[in-house]
């Protein structure tokens, strides 16, 4: 073969090669070895789920080229790996970037050669129609090498405008690799001050800074009740539902004793959510039943009140055995003191960030409110505060922060109307109301882990929120 064909032939082989690198090279770089890549008008919409994808890529009716980039799903626990994600993305455009502009710089080279060959190609065929008008003014032999060299440049035409296209082609690749870049180069500068890593220390700080801040908060005074959410409704109209206040984060469980009295059936649910749907996990018969419904669960054992007597019973759930049980002296019982509703009300079972407590009346105080603070593991009195308020005027109570709040009616238009002071053995009355929605409130007992009010309500179990006001203590503070 002559020089000029053998040139010709290193250009075939440059485009097969470039047509080559084009089909497998390109889609690897830009990600779409794995995704059909489609010529229509609409691509495929796909929903980013782990990370950014270069998805898919196509041609307009111009002859651009379209790369379509679809960014991840926005997840704030997920940060780090997107930004690393992102971040391997945008190298991975730069490399493509400096690849592209090496084989431009090859294709430029090639295709300004194959322009000079078209230029050529196209006078050789002026030519030989020139002599073809004349050929008898030439040897038989020229005519016919001439003719066999243009045979061999004919195929060539066709493929020297196919080689146009690509290089267009290539020029447009380049432009939409440089944009994306721009793009992922903004977003990085974006997100990029707000690093997972960083956020993280942030948010540790924080949490350290308000747990130190939480340690010098003294114990709140009730402000307000707000309210109440409606549970469930479910049971009679009296009844007791609650959750320990000394449980885990994790553990969620609810304990539910309906009815008053004639009763000795305890029903467990592992949340809230079972409690709502109904899925019962366990049921406990304790060994006595219970008179009332102002039983507490704290620390694992179930507090309440024996029938018709002042006894206490502790009762462990985890051994399902009574673990100790004490006769609370001089209190009232069997409906000598109840609330205002009865029920057998005389002993109320409760308990708040100090500890353990239970609200009666005796007839040493008169049939008022005697408040004693009780050992969790022997019910020993530890020390009592005898107040001036009548038992059976009450409508319920409950202890915040080793205030009693007591209410002045179960019915509609209740409101806390007393506290009483164990730390200052003072009194107040108070004006704080509240939403008595269903009319008739059977218990209302707070929980210091929840800070919030369960209470049974005509049959609604429902719970209130309450806000407290805390003051700091300062390092001159005892």
């Amino acid at each position: 073969m002559s020089p000029p064909l053998l040139k010709l032939g290193a250009v075939l082989s440059t485009m097969a090669m470039i047509s080559n690198w084009m089909s497998q090279t390109l889609p690897s770089l830009v990600g779409l070895n794995t995704t059909r890549i489609t010529t229509s008008d609409t691509l495929t919409q796909i929903s980013p789920k782990e990370g950014w994808q270069v998805y898919s890529s196509a041609q307009d009716p111009d002859g651009r080229c379209i790369c379509t980039v679809v960014a991840p799903e926005q997840n704030l626990c997920s940060r780090d790996a997107k930004s690393r994600q992102l971040r391997q993305l945008l190298e991975k455009v730069q490399n493509m970037s400096q690849s592209i502009e090496v084989l431009n710089l090859r294709t430029q080279r090639d295709f300004q050669y194959v322009l000079k060959m078209e230029t050529q190609m196209k006078g050789l065929k002026a030519k030989f129609r020139q002599i073809e008008d004349d050929r008898k003014t030439l040897m038989t032999k020229h005519f016919q090498e001439l003719k066999e060299k243009m045979d061999e440049l004919l195929p060539l035409i066709p493929v020297l405008e196919q080689y146009k296209t690509d290089a267009k082609l290539i020029t447009q690749f380049k432009e939409e690799i440089r944009n994306l870049s721009t793009v992922l180069t903004g977003i990085q500068e974006e997100i990029g001050a707000y690093d997972y890593d960083e956020l993280h220390q942030r948010v540790v700080s924080l949490e350290t800074r308000l747990r130190d801040c939480m340690k010098k908060l003294t114990c709140g005074k009730l402000m307000k009740i707000t309210g109440p959410i409606t549970v469930k409704i479910s049971g009679t109209r009296f009844g007791a539902w609650m959750t320990d206040p000394l449980a885990s984060e994790k553990n969620n469980r609810v304990w539910y004793m309906d009815s008053y009295t004639n009763n000795k059936i305890v029903r467990e649910y592992k949340s809230i959510a079972d409690f709502v749907s109904g899925a019962e996990s366990r049921t406990y018969n304790l060994p006595f039943k219970w008179a009332g419904t102002n039983h507490v669960v704290y620390n694992g054992s179930l507090y309440f009140n024996k029938y018709q007597s002042n006894i206490i019973i502790k009762y462990s759930f985890d051994t399902g055995r009574v673990l100790a049980q004490r006769s609370l002296e001089y209190a009232g019982f069997h409906n000598v003191y109840p609330y205002t509703w009865g029920g057998f009300s005389d002993i109320d079972l409760m308990a708040d960030e100090i500890g353990l407590w239970a609200v009666y009346a005796t007839n040493q105080n008169a049939g008022n409110i005697v408040i004693s603070q009780l050992n969790q593991d022997t019910l020993e009195v530890l020390k009592s505060w005898n107040t001036g308020y009548p038992k059976r005027s009450a409508g319920e109570s409950f202890m915040i922060c080793g205030t009693l709040y007591v209410t002045n009616s179960h019915l509609t238009g209740a409101k806390v109307y007393y506290s009483y002071s164990t730390k200052t053995s003072t009194y107040e009355y108070t004006d704080i109301p509240f939403h008595n929605q269903y009319f008739h409130i059977s218990m209302l007992d707070y929980n210091a882990r929840d800070r919030a009010l369960y209470a049974w309500n005509n049959g609604h179990q429902v719970l209130f929120n309450v806000t407290l006001f805390h003051i700091i203590k300062t390092e001159d503070d005892t």
